[in-house]
């Protein structure tokens, strides 16, 4: 057998290989690039951030948007949760996890919209901590749509943190 016998051929009269090396040729190939393309496409021009269908729900950890930093002595979380008010939200902290729940209602009823690009559901955000907190000192404050939670940190986490050197 020789190699020859090994590539297949056309079925034409002139019997010349059709050994596609280059990945241009085959049709398939070809196409499947082209598919693989136009998805690029149309899904780049897309805010990964923008609430897919369902409301929050479905909006994943990505509402409400949340500010945290920590510093010596407390753990400080900003939440912007725009169009709720204090009644809507409920902040719970259990075993080290912060925990943000709420509602949006609609104000008006569907058949009177004819665009929106506002959400409206419950959301649940849930946020560990990472260190020990004091619990009877947590304070929440809800000012124009911006929720402030300030976390204590016990004298045991505050002592926790080691400050290490970086070598050059």
């Amino acid at each position: 057998m020789t190699i020859r016998d090994l590539i297949p051929w056309r079925r034409d009269n002139n019997q010349t290989p059709a050994v596609y090396r280059d990945n241009d040729r085959d049709p398939f190939m070809a196409l499947h690039r082209e598919m693989n393309r136009l998805f690029d496409d149309v899904f780049r021009g897309f805010d990964t951030r923008l609430p897919p269908f369902g409301g929050f729900a479905a909006r994943g950890v990505n509402w409400p948007s949340v500010e945290i930093s920590d510093t010596e002595k407390e753990i400080r979380l900003t939440a912007e949760v725009p169009g709720l008010e204090e009644k809507d939200i409920e902040v719970l902290l259990d075993d080290g996890v912060l925990m943000l729940k709420g509602e949006k209602r609609s104000e008006t009823e569907d058949k009177d919209r004819q665009f929106s690009e506002r959400v409206y559901g419950r959301f649940e955000r849930r946020i560990p901590l990472g260190y020990e907190v004091e619990q009877d000192k947590v304070d929440a404050h809800f000012r124009n749509g911006v929720l402030t939670v300030i976390l204590p940190k016990t004298a045991k986490a505050q002592s926790q943190a080691k400050r290490i050197a970086i070598k050059g």
